[in-house]
C-alpha cells in the first residue's frame, strides 16, 4: 500500500484504507518494487523511469502478440501507441520498432491524451486505417504505468481512490487486413462497426492536471451519472445500425473502470451480474491498467472463441468520451486460426 507516501494524517489513512478496501482490486502489477517509490523524487525521475521500463514493456507484449499471430514484425506496416502514463520525444514506439525488427518504413501513430479509453479507440482506429490497407498489418500497442504517476502527499480524494484502483500493466494487439487473412488463410473476430461519442460539459470529470510534480489525477464522482446520462443511447444507435439489440450482444467486454463504473454500465443497459463477469475479474485481479485493461479482457476472451459470437468491446476516458467497438466471432472460428495475436 502507497499509504505512508500520500498521508500521515489518521483520519485520511482510515479513509484511503477504507476506500482501497471496497475498490473491488485484488491483486496488483507494479513496475517496481513497493519501497522504491519513496525515492521517486521528481516527475523527471519518474518520467525516465516510464520511458525504460515501458519500452522493455512494449517490446514483450508486441512481440508475443506477433508470436501468437503467427505473423513477423518485418511484415507490420503500421504501429499505433498509446499511453497516458508518460511522455517521451522519440516516442516508446519508435524505439520498439527498432527492437522488435520492423522495416524501417513502418508507418508510426503516437497518441497521448486519450487516457483509459485509448485501448478501445486504438482498436478502432486500427481498424480505419486497415479498412483502406486490406493487405496490411497493424499492431496497437498500449503501455500505462499509472503507479508512477502518483502524488506523494496529496490526500485528496481522487488521489486516495486512483492510488487503490489503478495497476501497472502493457498490452498489444495485431489485427490484419481482410485481403491478408484470406491470402494467409486467417480467421478471427471481424471488427464490424464502431462509434465514438464526445459528451458536452464533461470536461472536468476525468483527466490529468499536468504541472511541476507530473501528473495529479482528476477523477470527480460523476462519471456514473455521465454513464447514465448518455452511455445507452450510444449502445442502442451502434447496435440498430446492424441489426442487433441489446439481448444479441453475447459477449460483453467493458472496460473495469472500478466497481461503481461497471455497476453503471450494467444499470444503463439492463444487463445481469453475469455480463460483465469478465471485467470484473479483470478489476480484482490487476485493478484498473487504464488503456491497457479492455485489452487483457480482449485477449481473454479469444483463448476461448464461440462460434457466431457477437461482442461488444467498450471504454470510457477523458473528455468525457466513449468509444465502442462490436465484434463478430464467424460461425467456423472454431477450428481456424486467430488472425489477431493479443499479449497483455
Amino acid at each position: 500500500m502507497l499509504e505512508p507516501l500520500l498521508t500521515h494524517d489518521p483520519l485520511r489513512a482510515a479513509l484511503l484504507r477504507r476506500i482501497h478496501a471496497s475498490a473491488g482490486v485484488q491483486t496488483r502489477n507494479l513496475v517496481m518494487e513497493l519501497d522504491r517509490y519513496a525515492g521517486l523524487d521528481s516527475f523527471h525521475e519518474a518520467n525516465d523511469l516510464f520511458i525504460a521500463a515501458g519500452t522493455d514493456l512494449a517490446e514483450r507484449a508486441t512481440t508475443d502478440a506477433l508470436a501468437a499471430a503467427g505473423i513477423r514484425a518485418d511484415e507490420v506496416d503500421f504501429v499505433l501507441f498509446t499511453s497516458v502514463t508518460g511522455v517521451a520525444a522519440p516516442s516508446i514506439d519508435a524505439q520498439l520498432a527498432t527492437r522488435v525488427g520492423m522495416r524501417p518504413d513502418v508507418k508510426r501513430l503516437p497518441s497521448f491524451g486519450l487516457g483509459c479509453v485509448a485501448g478501445a479507440a486504438g482498436l478502432a482506429r486500427v481498424h480505419d486505417y486497415l479498412v483502406g490497407h486490406p493487405y496490411d498489418v497493424a499492431v496497437l500497442v498500449s503501455v500505462e504505468l499509472c503507479s508512477l504517476t502518483v502524488q506523494r502527499g496529496d490526500d485528496s480524494m481522487a488521489n486516495i481512490v486512483a492510488s487503490g484502483l489503478f495497476g501497472d500493466g502493457a498490452a498489444a494487439v495485431v489485427v490484419v487486413g481482410d485481403a491478408f487473412a484470406r491470402d494467409r488463410g486467417l480467421s478471427g473476430p471481424d471488427v464490424v462497426g464502431t462509434r465514438s461519442s464526445l459528451y458536452p460539459q464533461t470536461e472536468d470529470v476525468i483527466g490529468w492536471d499536468i504541472g511541476g510534480t507530473g501528473f495529479r489525477i482528476v477523477l470527480s464522482a460523476g462519471v456514473p451519472e455521465v454513464i447514465g446520462r448518455h452511455f445507452a443511447n450510444d449502445v442502442h444507435a451502434l447496435l440498430g445500425d446492424h441489426g442487433l439489440t441489446v439481448a444479441g450482444v453475447t459477449t460483453w467486454l467493458a472496460h473495469p473502470g472500478g466497481p461503481k463504473v461497471l455497476e453503471a454500465f450494467a444499470q444503463a443497459l439492463g444487463l445481469t451480474d453475469a455480463a460483465l463477469e469478465p471485467s470484473w475479474r479483470a478489476l480484482a485481479s490487476a485493478g484498473n491498467q487504464s488503456s491497457a485493461a479492455v485489452l487483457g479482457i480482449l485477449a481473454e476472451s479469444l483463448r476461448s472463441p464461440v462460434p457466431d459470437e457477437t461482442g461488444l468491446l467498450f471504454a470510457l476516458g477523458p473528455g468525457v468520451t466513449a468509444e465502442l467497438v462490436l465484434l463478430h466471432w464467424a460461425a467456423d472460428d472454431e477450428s481456424a486460426p486467430a488472425p489477431t495475436g493479443i499479449a497483455a
